[in-house]
């Protein structure tokens, strides 16, 4: 049988493509500082080192779009924008900080993990960072 002929429920692809969402790097990120409140475009840039401004528009616009974060425009001059976690990016933030946890809590035995494998198969890692 090919990959091609697999059923895959429809249920699947709709967590697969909010997993991308709210899994990735950047948007992980973008929560977790707007769990600590409202902030302004260049304060989330400096808040999450390394985005280029162009990934924190894009970011911003896909989580706002899936409806986790609110955009206000205050009708200043020049115009202040801030982004903050709607109810439902809040409840995405208790998940997110769940799976940190886990993370905080496993990673050793993790390292562990990787280092029995990668010396069964003889495999070469650069770096062992969680």
């Amino acid at each position: 049988m090919t990959p091609s002929h697999i059923h895959v429920p429809t249920d699947c692809h709709t967590v697969t493509e909010i997993l991308s969402r709210v899994g990735d790097k950047w948007s992980v990120q973008v929560v977790v500082q707007l769990g600590g409140g409202s902030k302004r475009f260049n304060e989330l840039r400096r808040a999450v080192g390394g985005i280029s401004q162009r990934m924190l528009t894009l970011t911003l616009r896909g989580l706002e779009r899936d409806g986790l974060v609110t955009r206000t425009v205050y009708p200043t001059i020049p115009p202040r924008v801030e982004y903050r976690l709607t109810e439902l990016g809040c409840s995405l933030l208790k998940t997110v900080k769940a799976l940190g946890s886990w993370a905080i809590e496993n990673r050793q035995e993790i390292l562990q993990a990787r280092r029995r494998f990668d010396e069964a198969t003889g495999t070469v890692v650069r770096s062992d960072a969680a």
